[in-house]
């Protein structure tokens, strides 16, 4: 299998609903187009920022084929294709693929947790893997499933040849490590979160799938970038201005925080999907002083 570049910074895109939860593929080729003037590596449709475990099969492949019309040339377009059961996160995977997925993040089965031992999740990726048409990365996000994949599970997950990365969403940073030194050389690491992507990238990792890009793509190009060019100085400032806003749209308020700030800032953020409720009008105001505080740089409509 073809391996992919990941080095660099993806969004994880919410998926845009209008008021009576309806999918609304034009409003994610909205965000796409003018997130997509920023030099981010590509963008990944369908995670958990994506509200996936929301949609119905229909409705997910529809915005995978939405999000791939609008994707600009160059970039790489990521799947969220990961569901309860084996046959499901298949059948799910193929069709990604077919829309123009260029590799598909597969998180973790966690319903039966008491079951997801080592054999049983190794023996699921390895099952995905061999399956799918384009590479698979695997997903840690122990805060949502419950299950925190040890390094263990995922240096051997790593053994197949069409399982090139992990997103590591549980800020685990000497996990990453201890994964990066053991695992064959191309596998890559993407940090899930803002909040730690300097730490991540001193690690070994990549880049990163940030909640954080959909509102703040600059100012998470520019932490990668200070990185890249031994510019810690730099980098550091530009980590500890970022993690407070980050923390409000991801553990302290979640998707209707994130959703919230893209409609502030003339990105389409739009409605959540119950049982998930919109952002109170009490922490709106508090997550819009929070952004006003900080020296970030958010995206700006006209920023090119």
């Amino acid at each position: 299998m073809t391996s992919l570049n990941l080095r660099g910074i993806f969004p994880p895109l919410p998926t845009s609903f209008d008021r009576d939860e309806n999918l609304l593929p034009e409003k994610i080729r909205f965000n796409i187009e003018r997130l997509g003037r920023y030099d981010l590596a590509g963008f990944l449709i369908l995670g958990s920022n994506g509200e996936q475990v929301m949609l119905s099969e229909t409705e997910k492949i529809k915005a995978i084929a939405a999000a791939r019309e609008a994707l600009p040339e160059g970039r790489i377009l990521l799947a969220g294709t990961g569901c309860q059961s084996t046959r499901e996160t298949i059948s799910l995977t193929r069709a990604a693929a077919a829309e123009g997925a260029h590799a598909v993040l597969v998180i973790n089965p966690s319903y039966y947790k008491g079951n997801m031992n080592h054999d049983e999740l190794v023996k699921h990726y390895f099952d995905v893997a061999e399956a799918s048409p384009v590479p698979v990365l695997v997903y840690n996000m122990p805060a949502n499933t419950g299950v925190d994949m040890t390094p263990r599970m995922i240096i051997a997950m790593a053994e197949h040849p069409n399982i090139i990365g992990l997103k590591e969403s549980g800020g685990n940073v000497v996990k990453m490590g201890e994964v990066l030194g053991a695992v064959k050389t191309g596998f890559q690491v993407l940090a899930g979160g803002a909040g730690f992507l300097l730490p991540a990238l001193a690690t070994g990792a990549v880049g990163g799938i940030l909640a954080s890009a959909n509102i703040a793509p600059g100012h998470c190009i520019e932490i990668f970038r200070a990185f890249a060019e031994g510019d810690m100085i730099h980098a550091k400032e530009m980590q500890h201005r970022i993690i407070p806003v980050n923390s409000a749209v991801t553990a302290r308020w979640g998707v209707p925080a994130l959703k919230a700030a893209m409609d502030h800032l003339g990105l389409y953020g739009g409605h959540v999907r119950r049982p998930l409720l919109p952002l109170r009008e009490d922490l709106r105001k508090q997550l819009l002083e929070l952004m006003d505080d900080r020296d970030l740089v958010f995206y700006k409509q006209n920023n090119q």
